[in-house]
Parts: structure tokens; C-alpha cells; sequence
């Protein structure tokens, strides 16, 4: 988030969303948050949790995520999040250029498109996948034909059908204890001093939320973000060595 006052239109936004759905008994949803601005949505749980709601982004993992505001049991019903996935290929895979997250999101920008409206994109050799919100669709299929010197092709596809699903790597790191702090400089191969600046900066996230305590003990089951870097998932799974330190199994996702 940039400003006091965009965080206060954030919170007030999901405020009267809340209580659009607490009144006229329906689903509301927002559009995709990144994580700081997901970090502001769990700060004010508390305001909105009898409303009750779920976060989702189209597919585990998903780093940008829609909250549906609305709880089932009330409600009686369930319904889908807005969220659709459309792949963007080469016309031609011969002759495309190698693309980049930043190629595509930059394609997309470039037509005027809000970012609240986009998800993750998943980034394949040549090929990407764009998660994006249902309303979006049509005119992003209709309109983006080329990206950078490529010329593209946008069909809607069925996540489950067409998409090659994300795979972690397995690492073994050896910590004399499950900070995070620790587990993030031998992970990513940094010193204790850049991680310590990276938490400074408001750059670490763990489930959603945004992290300061750089000594914070890590539980099995906790999604671990570096901003910049990527994210892992760390298990819990450890057994001590001969030297007496930990080794914990966690998995990286690219």
C-alpha cells in the first residue's frame, strides 16, 4: 500500500462489502488484493468476522487472492468465486520471444486494464496463464494480440484441464531453530543482514500477513513469502543431526 488514505479506502471498501452482504443476505466480492493489501483485510478481521468470508486467487498457492465476503451456513448456498483462467500463446512458438511475468503483466496493463481485476500469472516456456475476474475476460481475449514483438493468442481454459499444475522443489536446510529469519537466509541464500532489512522493508509475508518479527518460530503447515524472491512452504518435517542442529524439510515454489 502506498498511502494512509488508499489503506483507509481499502478498509472501507471491504467494510461496506461486508455489510452489503450481512443486509441484502448474498456473496460479495472484492477484486484481486496483493499481499499488503491483504495484510490490511486480516488486521481488520475482528470488524467484519461475523459477516464471514474466504480468500481464493483460482488455484493453491496463488499469491493474489479475492475475498468472498458471505458465509455459507447463513446463507444456506455456495457460490463460485468470479475468477476464470485464460491462456496466452504464441500464434507462432517457433519464432516468440522468450516472455516474462513482467512481459505479460505489462501487455495487460498497457490496455488500460485495472490491476484489481488481475491475478497471478503463471509463466510457462513460452506460453502464460492469466487468472482474472470473470467480467474481464471477453475483452481481454478480444484485445491483447501481442506482447512485446509476439503475437498472441487468449483462449479461456479450465484450470484443472489445461494447466500444468505448479510443482515445489524439496530442500533440506540445516537451522539450529525454526526462525524465520534463519530459515529465509539459508533458503535464498542470503546473510542475516539482508534478510533483516528485507523484514524492515515489509518485505516478508507468512499465510497472507505481513511479518515483522524477525524471530518468530515457524509452525508446520505456514506459507513463508520474500517479495521479490518467491515463497516456500514450510513443513515442520525435522529430525536433529549429529551436530545437534535441525533439519527441516521445506518446499519452494518458483
Amino acid at each position: 500500500m502506498e498511502s494512509a488514505k488508499e489503506i483507509q479506502q481499502l478498509k472501507s471498501r471491504i467494510k461496506d462489502l461486508a455489510d452489503r452482504s450481512y443486509r441484502q443476505n448474498r456473496y460479495t466480492f472484492t477484486g484481486f488484493l496483493g499481499l499488503g493489501e491483504q495484510d490490511q483485510f486480516w488486521r481488520m478481521e475482528r470488524e467484519i468476522q461475523d459477516c464471514g468470508f474466504r480468500l481464493w486467487g483460482g488455484y493453491e498457492q496463488a499469491e493474489r487472492k479475492v475475498i468472498r465476503l458471505g458465509n455459507p451456513e447463513i446463507l444456506g448456498y455456495e457460490e463460485a468465486f468470479p475468477i476464470v483462467c485464460i491462456q496466452i500463446a504464441p500464434l507462432q512458438a517457433k519464432f516468440a520471444d522468450e516472455l516474462s511475468h513482467r512481459d505479460f503483466l505489462g501487455a495487460l496493463m498497457n490496455l488500460g486494464i485495472e490491476r484489481g481485476t488481475l491475478g497471478d500469472i503463471r509463466v510457462g516456456k513460452k506460453e502464460a496463464y492469466l487468472y482474472c475476474l470473470a467480467n474481464m475476460a471477453e475483452y481481454i481475449c478480444g484485445h491483447l494480440d501481442r506482447v512485446r514483438h509476439t503475437s498472441v493468442k487468449c483462449v479461456q481454459v479450465a484450470e484443472s484441464a489445461d494447466i500444468q499444475k505448479e510443482e515445489p522443489r524439496e530442500m533440506v536446510v540445516q537451522l539450529s531453530s525454526p526462525r524465520i529469519d534463519a530459515c529465509l537466509a539459508r533458503v535464498y541464500n542470503r546473510s542475516r543482514g539482508e534478510i533483516l532489512e528485507a523484514f524492515q522493508s515489509g518485505k516478508v509475508y507468512v499465510d497472507g500477513r505481513l511479518c515483522e518479527n524477525n524471530s518468530r518460530q515457524l509452525k508446520g503447515g505456514e506459507t513463508v513469502n520474500l517479495r521479490g524472491q518467491g515463497k516456500f512452504l514450510f513443513t515442520g518435517e525435522q529430525r536433529e543431526t549429529r551436530k545437534g542442529k535441525l533439519a527441516v524439510k521445506i518446499w519452494i515454489y518458483q
